[in-house]
């Protein structure tokens, strides 16, 4: 099929194929809406449905068994430290783990175990706390588990590499992103929130993404799949706008974004240096004599050349779902329990909210003593906004709610939690931060748009 220069990667057909067939598969499976039982999903949110259908009925055991193994282990591993277990280098990266995530994993051990046998105080089993914890930490497994095999089809066979090439003048300026990060932005915005972050994660931990470049991403532009979208719309008893409500979550989430990544500390505190280990991998600049295009497919294709094969992309998949349960699912489980239980049980919230009740008032909303708390709980999880706020008459100020409860998404029962369990050098007070900073923009911008767009 001839080439693209006398010196680059020949173009052959099996090569062509290997990065088409794999690359288009993937973005079918992320990207592509399909209409499915009467609501808008995703692929992989349908096999990631009936995978949770499947283990619906033993998926409070399994979350036992593996917060089980993650906190014994991880004790072996980091305290009692036998020979045996200082060899795998795959189990050590796992296990061994600092006092701190010690004590988080063994303390989502004992509260998964308790919830799961419905054994202690009522605080802690509620349905909105552990209860609610429980059943969302068996809807994310069934989706990590088809992610984790799934996501090498976008990372792995050119297709973020072709797109990047090509898209690098359009997210440079814009965002201050490099092109290959198109996919991911879709991925992170159509497809569930959370897979978008294990995306941007693995990116990071492979050398296609510095510091600030995968912050930026992982706070920025992940966005709730739209099937949940309609669940939040129809709490909030707005779903009767739903197609007005998504056009304007997706305008603000773009132009927060844009601030965002010009002010501190998504813009000064991280520096554009690549994870460590691996340093950088990524070559979106075309050379002098070849054509962006050409450039773009070469890279591509180079890429699908050097691709796993099926054995290596089964095991890859299997190390990659054995992270994700073994250290994210007794984190989010301590975490999230503990931080639904301060919402629930406590003032905290209300306190911390008393500016944005001044805030609200500024810009003219309703009700914005009712409505101020759940500026903040969002924090805690995106559903509690809805379930706080529902009772608000004014609709013009749940439509403004439930927009920013899904367009702040840094909640830490998910979102917070993988991040914080990344590689990423990314800290809890740099996560409240930025969620703050998202909010204090996002609400006029919502507020402006919805008295421009919307007669309610």
């Amino acid at each position: 099929m001839g080439s693209l220069r006398k010196d680059s990667l020949q173009v052959t057909k099996s090569t062509l194929l290997k990065f088409l067939i794999p690359s288009l598969l993937g973005m079918f499976l992320f990207l592509c809406p399909l209409w499915v039982d009467g609501n808008i999903n995703i692929p992989l949110g349908v096999i990631s449905s009936r995978i949770a259908s499947f283990i619906k009925p033993f998926s409070n055991w399994l979350l036992v068994i593996c917060v089980s193994i993650s906190s014994v282990f991880s004790l072996i591993y980091t305290v009692v430290k036998p020979a045996w277990a200082q060899k795998a280098s795959f189990w050590r990266e796992l296990f061994v783990v600092s006092p701190l995530y010690l004590v988080i994993r063994i303390t989502g051990a004992i509260i998964t175990f308790l919830v799961a046998t419905k054994r202690g105080p009522q605080w802690l089993l509620s349905a909105d706390t552990g209860g609610s914890m429980i059943h969302l930490m068996g809807t994310l497994v069934a989706w990590f588990f088809a992610a984790s095999f799934l996501i090498p089809l976008l990372m792995d066979y050119g297709i973020m590499d072709f797109t990047g090439t090509l898209l690098r003048n359009v997210l440079k300026p814009l965002f201050r992103l490099p092109g290959r990060a198109a996919i991911d932005l879709l991925a992170s915005w159509v497809g569930n929130c959370n897979v978008g972050v294990v995306l941007t994660t693995q990116q990071y931990e492979t050398g296609y993404y510095t510091d600030r470049e995968a912050i930026l991403i992982a706070t920025c532009f992940s966005a709730t799949s739209l099937p949940f979208c309609l669940v939040i719309a129809a709490m909030m008893g707005v779903d009767q706008y739903f197609a007005q409500l998504y056009l304007l979550l997706s305008l603000v989430g773009v132009l927060s974004a844009a601030i965002m990544s010009r002010i501190w500390p998504l813009h000064g505190k991280w520096k554009d240096q690549y994870y460590p280990p691996v340093g950088r991998q990524v070559h979106e600049s075309e050379p002098v004599g070849i054509s962006r295009s050409q450039w773009a497919l070469q890279q591509a294709l180079a890429r699908a050349k050097s691709a796993p094969d099926l054995p290596q992309l089964i095991l890859r998949g299997i190390k990659m779902f054995f992270n994700i349960v073994f250290t994210l699912v007794p984190v989010t489980m301590c975490i999230g329990t503990l931080a639904c239980c301060l919402s629930a049980y406590t003032p905290l919230f209300q306190w911390i909210s008393l500016p944005f009740r001044w805030y609200f008032q500024l810009f003219g909303l309703e009700e914005a003593t009712a409505a101020a708390p759940g500026a903040v709980v969002g924090l805690v999880d995106m559903f509690i906004p809805a379930m706080i706020c529902s009772g608000i008459v004014s609709i013009r100020t749940r439509f403004v709610v439930c927009i920013l409860s899904l367009v702040q998404i840094i909640y830490l029962t998910e979102v917070g939690s993988i991040m914080l369990n990344s590689k990423m050098p990314i800290t809890l007070t740099d996560l409240i931060i930025i969620f703050l900073e998202k909010t204090v923009i996002a609400i006029p911008l919502i507020v402006l748009f919805t008295d421009l767009f919307i007669k309610f």
